[in-house]
């Protein structure tokens, strides 16, 4: 009996620290990867017949993900990825996507990109720089650019292609120049 008192209380105890450990409110760098590699997979390269629907130019807007006039890193930095994270769930909220890319892979994306955004919502409650607001703006302005070309080609599959090639624009500039704002597990 005492034995397994212990036991018991042991184990309680054992999960009552584990459950108390904070977690990190930080965009996961690994997920943004596979979120990336899922998109680029998905759908594979460009195709021909969309060749005519890649004169598209929609401008990426870069200064949504640096700092100004600082080398350091800025708070708002994690906030404008996790504002492109809900841009993407956003355009995706569509309800005619391509039935020519892989769905698995899609919706292996899909639920990814709403991971991201459910697990970070934490760091949202630190806003209050004119930074981040000027970051939204653009990033806005962006993603309603993109939303047009959908819109304007009746969420035709080649307009998805164009999305598809934005979007894996922006995950890699994400990637190649933001990783410092994103948490990276340890590799030992």
């Amino acid at each position: 009996m005492t034995l397994q008192t212990v036991t018991w209380m042991s184990a309680f105890l054992c999960l009552a620290q584990v459950c108390s450990m904070p977690m990190p409110c930080q965009l996961q760098g690994q997920l943004v990867r596979i979120t990336h590699n899922l998109l680029r997979d998905m759908g594979g390269h460009f195709p021909l017949e969309c060749m005519q629907d890649n004169n598209v130019f929609i401008a990426f807007p870069a200064t949504a993900f640096t700092t100004s006039g600082a080398p350091q890193l800025s708070s708002s930095d994690p906030k404008a990825i996790y504002e492109t994270l809900k841009n993407i769930d956003t355009l995706f909220g569509a309800d005619d996507l391509p039935t020519k890319w892989d769905q698995r892979k899609l919706e292996n994306f899909l639920n990814i990109v709403y991971r991201q955004i459910e697990e970070s919502k934490c760091m949202m409650g630190s806003v209050n720089t004119c930074d981040y607001l000027v970051r939204v703006k653009v990033l806005k302005t962006y993603f309603r650019n993109i939303a047009a070309v959908l819109k304007e080609k009746n969420f035709s599959y080649c307009a998805w292609e164009v999305v598809r090639k934005e979007l894996l624009y922006s995950l890699q500039f994400i990637l190649e120049h933001n990783s410092d704002s994103l948490l990276w597990a340890k590799r030992t």
